[in-house]
């Protein structure tokens, strides 16, 4: 059962990351100017990618191993989906972020705007991907 909890934990903390980046930080950005939306946007992708991607590893291993090793099933669905963030993220989302990156903020202007605003509707696949993951952890320990 400790796999199975402790893969909810990381399942839920990478959710509230999410949520957090696209209910409060993405706003925000967007109330500030093309040069200052991408001067933001590009650190904090940045740091926001490296930890979410080792949430999401970690939690997909503990998944695994809860799937193997304490017999849940769901465990195992639950890792796919907290794991689903990596495939959409490299083929659906990259080449906005590689847009967006390449960019200088000196020389953001209106197009860069629907980049980042594009990136937020791309980024709310990983957090719902992220939602139903810790779900289906929680269904894997109650069921």
């Amino acid at each position: 059962m400790t796999l199975t909890v402790l893969a909810l934990v990381l399942a839920s903390a990478f959710a509230g990351a999410a949520i957090y980046v696209n209910v409060a930080e993405q706003p925000a950005r967007l109330k500030l100017n093309d040069q200052a939306l991408l001067s933001e946007w590009q650190p904090s992708y940045k740091r926001g990618a490296a930890m979410q991607a080792s949430i999401a590893l970690a939690a997909t291993l503990l998944g695994v191993g809860g799937w193997l090793m304490e017999h849940r099933p769901l465990a195992a669905l639950g890792a796919l989906l907290i794991l689903a963030p990596w495939p959409v993220t490299l083929f659906v989302i990259m080449p906005t972020n590689k847009a967006l990156e390449a960019t200088e903020a000196t020389a953001a202007n209106a197009e860069t705007r629907v980049l980042v605003e594009k990136w937020g509707r791309l980024h709310a696949i990983r957090t719902s991907l992220g939602i139903a993951a810790t779900l289906v952890f929680l269904a894997a320990l109650i069921f």
